[in-house]
């Protein structure tokens, strides 16, 4: 197999991986391990054919650091208000707790040297974004469990990597003074590293753009750049401080107020993507198959250890005495911490220093054996971590109550009168809503028909940053503006997707293409026969009400459409298998169980109904 049919194979390979993990709502991770466990069985070819190890390495510790860099962009400290407590403990005593509690572990599990035992506690305190991301995207949480998991998630990783230096640097001392005199060095150094070169980095991109002296085609390009060179340097002052520097740099940037970084956000996010997808199947390639054999027993021993003692121990003693946490969401953090490509990446990094320090006279020779063991056994644990956690972090989400049961709930940009109609009858169905309108009497009508609604701005930094949407899935943008409508869904794509993300009928649909918004910039039209906004308040304010039709064998949609005519706007559906969904303009058949809201003139006969399938009015 040629380099380019290897690595070609591997970027088809991982994006289909992302693909089917999209579309069947697995951990991607699962897949990309399984996909490059395959490609180098089936191949018998490895990226170590085509490139030395010392260079795959630099290059996986490259993509490492851009991946924490853009999830140092995602970290708000208006996060922290609420859930800054068990962050805090969770970033502190937790990797403390963990990593010894791990430490011993492997010491009996593997009758390892107490240094690499110790190199594994370390490693593994680690959890990192790019498997909590896709769990969160899962689960969809409570907004403060997720700050708490991603806030975790993105610090705890540089933290593991530095512990993991400290670990090698005692392990090669002579004496225990040396040991706590190199331990306190690297300690400082790593800090002011970190902080020091960070914050003038953050000062001086935050100038640069502020002052447009980056053209907007390569503002991307150019952070990609200023991360790589930081993390260069930061590792040249002090080995493996460069995780801290970029996590730190990505924190500064996103809570500085001068410019928006949102559309460098967004370019890392789907750099992360192609990253992580090339990563774990490169770096999974590299393990053999009868590696993982030989540890397998004790690794899955091990693996038991880590979920059952060590994650519910650290997360409950480091939380011990906080109120700021419930009993059931400790519980449920005590239930997630998957590792992931940080772990993979400084296990590969160590297990080579560590043989380079055994060749050169510094270590005994049987530790090269024992760290050789150590990459397996941390992509046995990543393995196992994914599985378990991706597995029951759902269902016991869901059964603690930090994750609402379904997640097909609506956010409404607008609350006026239609609005109000259709969201108090999705809401006394059971069906999570809520609206946001800038207009107090709107807002104020809208609560006193028990209707859940905020008053604030769909552009709003409160509105993307600090909304409480457990259990919301789509948008469904109906304001009087169209052009207010087409920015709040694109906005929002990047929370719920494009294909959720709906807009009213513009009106300028139809008309003359010099003086209408191109439609491919628009977001999803919702609602049957496309109302544009003056239609549907037109027939809200002379009294129509919303009334709900079950769809069965024997009155189908055609008959419903039959019986009321242009009379009926349809506007939204309860799918039995895909749940709540605006309809659309062109739907044409309904499966039988399928149930519609409509919004009907309050003249409209009862004796045109069909009272096995509609039920009563339902309105303000």
């Amino acid at each position: 197999m040629t380099p380019l049919t290897y690595l070609a194979a591997v970027l088809a390979l991982g994006i289909l991986a992302q693909w089917l993990a999209w579309r069947f709502k697995l951990p991607s991770i699962l897949l990309l391990l399984a996909f490059g466990f395959t490609l180098s069985a089936a191949t018998n070819t490895r990226i170590d054919q085509f490139m030395e190890e010392e260079t795959l390495l630099a290059i996986t510790g490259l993509f490492v650091a851009i991946i924490l860099f853009e999830g140092g962009l995602t970290l708000k400290f208006g996060e922290l208000k609420e859930a800054g407590t068990p962050v805090l403990r969770l970033c502190t005593l937790g990797p403390l707790i963990a990593g010894v509690l791990t430490a011993f572990a492997a010491k009996w599990v593997f009758h390892w040297d107490w240094r690499v035992a110790a190199m594994a506690g370390a490693i593994l305190v680690v959890t990192g974004p790019t498997v909590v991301g896709p769990l969160l995207r899962l689960i969809k949480p409570t907004r403060k469990i997720a700050s708490i998991v991603k806030w975790e998630g993105i610090v705890v990783d540089p933290i593991g990597a530095i512990a993991a230096v400290l670990v090698f640097q005692i392990a090669l001392s002579s004496s225990l003074q040396e040991a706590a005199s190199d331990l306190l060095k690297a300690i400082m150094l790593s800090l002011i590293v970190g902080f020091v070169l960070a914050g003038i980095l953050a000062k001086g991109i935050e100038w640069l753009l502020r002052n447009h002296l980056v053209p907007d085609f390569l503002e991307s390009v150019f952070l990609l750049a200023v991360v790589g060179s930081a993390f260069a340097i930061s590792n040249v002052i002090q080995k493996e401080s460069g995780l801290l520097t970029v996590t730190v740099l990505g924190v500064a940037l996103a809570n500085q107020k001068s410019v928006s970084v949102k559309n460098i956000l967004e370019f890392k996010e789907h750099l992360r993507v192609l990253i992580i997808s090339l990563l774990f199947i490169l770096l999974s390639g590299r393990i053999e198959l009868d590696s993982l054999k030989t540890v397998l027993v004790p690794g899955l021993i091990f693996l038991a250890i880590l979920l059952v003692i060590v994650r519910p121990a650290s997360v409950l003693l480091s939380n011990l005495g906080s109120q700021t946490a419930t009993f059931k969401e400790k519980l449920f953090l005590s239930a997630l911490a998957p590792r992931g490509i940080v772990a993979a990446a400084v296990a590969s990094i160590f297990a080579l220093e560590f043989s380079h320090a055994a060749h050169e006279g510094q270590l005994p020779e049987n530790i090269v054996d024992q760290a050789n063991q150590l990459v397996p056994v941390i992509f046995l644990t990543i393995i196992g971590t994914v599985l378990v956690y991706g597995l029951m972090a759902v269902p016991l989400a869901r059964a603690l109550g930090v994750a609402a049961k379904t997640t097909s709930g609506v956010l409404f940009a607008g609350a006026d009168a239609w609005t109000r109609l259709l969201a108090k009858a999705l809401h006394e169905d059971g069906h999570t809503v809520l609206l946001l309108d800038t207009k107090y009497e709107k807002i104020s009508s809208a609560k006193m028909a028990g209707i859940p609604a905020i008053r604030a701005n769909i552009l709003s930094e409160f509105a993307e940053e600090h909304l409480e949407l457990t259990g919301v899935g789509q948008l469904v943008a109906a304001t009087p503006n169209d052009e207010i409508n087409t920015m709040a869904a694109h906005e929002f794509a990047h929370l719920f997707g494009r294909a959720n993300c709906w807009q009213v009928a513009p009106k300028d649909v139809g008309g003359p293409k010099h003086k209408s918004v191109d439609p491919l910039q628009r977001a999803r039209i919702c609602f049957h026969g496309s109302p544009t906004f003056e239609e549907l308040e037109s027939v809200a304010l002379r009294g129509a009400q919303i009334k709900k039709t079950q769809i069965t064998d024997v009155f189908t949609f055609e008959d419903f459409v039959s019986t009321h005519g242009d009379d009926a706007l349809v506007l939204f559906m309860n799918h039995p298998e895909k749940g709540l969904a605006p309809v659309t303009s062109d739907i044409t058949n309904l499966p039988p169980g399928t149930h519609l809201y409509s919004l009907l003139p309050e003249e409209e006969p009862s004796t045109m109904m069909s009272p096995e399938a509609e039920s009563q009015p339902m309105g303000l």
